[in-house]
């Protein structure tokens, strides 16, 4: 076996370990603090769990490619003198600066996502789900993925706040690292299905009853709660929404394909593409509002 498919071959081994103490928090945690029965949630599994291991494998290396070209690129194209007057910042400034600007690009970027139609069709396939516990959070197509994270790097290193390869450079990237890992673990938190309320400390950090609005298809109150971790940018931008109840329907508006290939495929093959989701705006904005998606035909309500 080559030294390729041992790596392989070791992060199925790994991922393998961390579903099944995943599992064992989240699945103990949904089965005494549930918020709503799940029916049928058993058929899904399969498929979530192929999403788990294709998400973490698939997105993780192109990220990695898509990283060290980021570095290399804003590396020869930033000024010597602002990568240096930055590089000067302390390594706190810097630090929380890698968190906070790699959220305000992830939002911008989750936003956009629910704006543009194409990106939607790639994007539709997380909002699909018509009940949301913990292991929705892998449901995912790896193109979305790799566009969410993206957005969150790029603004990263556009501002030289991580500059690989310079002395000095340890804690920032370190600083990088655990804010991607951070994300990804709470990810598995806001999404389950937990009747927790956490009172004023809501507005502080994302919870469940924060991102479980965020995947409502109530016609009034969804594409709100973009946000990642921080709800203060969705308070910021104007998309907050956080009342005392939860929300009573989820999924979108147009059917979607039950098996892992026809959502990884639908959106990318025209002819396959039935009906991939519903494009929307944020309901504070002006924008045209596009109401209904039909074999790629876009309705649009100015």
């Amino acid at each position: 076996m080559g030294a390729k498919n041992l790596s392989i071959v070791q992060q199925v081994v790994h991922l393998t370990i961390w579903l099944a103490l995943l599992t064992l928090v989240f699945v103990t945690l949904e089965r005494f603090f549930t918020l709503r029965p799940a029916p049928g949630r058993r058929k899904e599994l399969p498929r979530d769990i192929a999403y788990y291991f294709l998400n973490n494998l698939l997105p993780t290396a192109m990220l990695a490619l898509c990283a060290a070209v980021l570095a290399s690129a804003f590396g020869r194209l930033l000024p010597s003198a602002f990568t240096a007057q930055v590089a000067s910042l302390p390594i706190w400034v810097r630090s929380l600066g890698v968190f906070v600007v790699g959220e305000i690009g992830y939002y911008w970027g989750h936003r956009w996502m629910h704006v543009n139609p194409f990106l939607w069709r790639f994007h539709a396939v997380h909002h699909a789900a018509e009940h949301v516990d913990w292991l929705t959070n892998t449901r995912a197509h790896p193109i979305d993925m790799i566009f969410g994270r993206l957005c969150g790097l790029v603004p990263i290193y556009a501002l030289g706040l991580v500059q690989p390869g310079h002395a000095g450079e340890t804690l920032p990237v370190l600083a990088l690292i655990a804010s991607q890992l951070f994300g990804v673990v709470w990810s598995f938190f806001i999404h389950a299905n937990v009747r927790w309320r956490f009172g004023p400390f809501e507005h502080l950090l994302a919870t469940p009853a924060f991102h479980h609005w965020h995947h409502t298809n109530d016609k009034v109150f969804r594409d709100r709660n973009f946000a990642s971790t921080l709800p203060i940018l969705d308070r910021l931008f104007g998309t907050l929404h956080l009342p005392r109840e939860w929300p009573e329907v989820y999924g979108i508006d147009a059917p979607m394909s039950r098996s892992l290939s026809g959502q990884l495929l639908d959106p990318i093959v025209p002819r396959r593409r039935s009906v991939s989701g519903t494009a929307r705006v944020p309901t504070q904005t002006a924008e045209p509002v596009i109401t209904s998606r039909r074999a790629g035909e876009d309705v649009v309500r100015p």
